[in-house]
């Protein structure tokens, strides 16, 4: 199966990604996979490569590139409870500089380097994303509905606040743009809460959201996973919960950007 680590030229600079896709004849669909806050590292190049063995290329960029490549602070083998407060602590500021407009500026990028790839087929992409990469996925999907077909976001960080940026507004605001007898709308939405990350309140309202934006989708709650449920190389790791993702996020893939 190829798999290389390569350099997308960007708006600022140039992200360091790791891609990789089937074996045997394209093009193939493509995927754009967004990392946790712990960025590209073995765990995530893993899951790219499960991805990749059910047909998809997959991209997984470094979205804290402005800072330097992956990973961007040393990680121990297993993020535990004693070395994650320390991380999050280091790796909060850089998160806190992916402004919303950085953000949708370098999500055309990743979609512009997507579409030069002879491997990737013609069509819509899906995004996938973890923790704040769920976020971005949420934000991706709403900022080009006309290039994204699916949006997958597990364990996601805030997606209803106060501001009026929030990612469940954007969702209206896609669904109010759209036109959907020219295909230039959001098809599906899968959310994969981890339990207690957001109050009763918080997902009504995302739901409501959801339900007002006329989008198919699928928002649940993944019993006893807590926060960062899919993600291996942690104690917050769940195999059941992961394989639960799977469940969901396979055939959301399989009905949205599969070809024949």
């Amino acid at each position: 199966m190829p798999s290389s680590h390569v350099q997308i030229p960007m708006t600022d600079g140039a992200a360091d990604a790791f891609v990789t896709y089937p074996d045997g004849d394209g093009p193939h669909p493509a995927v754009l996979l967004y990392m946790d806050i712990f960025g590209v590292r073995p765990v995530l190049e893993a899951m790219a490569r499960e991805l990749a063995e059910h047909g998809y290329y997959v991209l997984v960029p470094n979205l804290f590139y402005r800072h330097g490549p992956a990973p961007v602070v040393e990680l121990p083998e297993l993020i535990d409870s004693e070395s994650r407060p320390a991380l999050v602590e280091k790796l909060m500021p850089l998160l806190a500089e992916h402004t919303a407009d950085r953000a949708r500026a370098d999500a055309e990028d990743y979609l512009a380097f997507l579409d030069e790839q002879p491997a990737v087929g013609a069509g819509k992409v899906a995004v996938v994303g973890y923790c704040m990469g769920g976020v971005l996925a949420i934000r991706t999907a709403a900022a080009f509905p006309d290039r994204v077909s699916a949006a997958a976001s597990f364990h996601p960080g805030k997606l209803v606040t106060d501001e009026p940026g929030s990612p469940h507004r954007l969702l209206l605001d896609v669904a109010a743009t759209s036109d959907r007898s020219a295909g230039s709308t959001l098809a599906a939405v899968h959310i994969g809460h981890a339990d207690g990350d957001m109050t009763p309140e918080a997902l009504d309202e995302l739901d409501g959201a959801l339900d007002a934006a006329g989008l198919e989708y699928t928002s649940e709650v993944y019993p006893g996973a807590v926060h960062g449920f899919t993600m291996a190389d942690t104690t917050a790791f769940d195999a059941a919960a992961l394989q639960r993702h799977w469940d969901r996020l396979l055939p959301l893939l399989e009905r949205t950007i599969r070809v024949g």
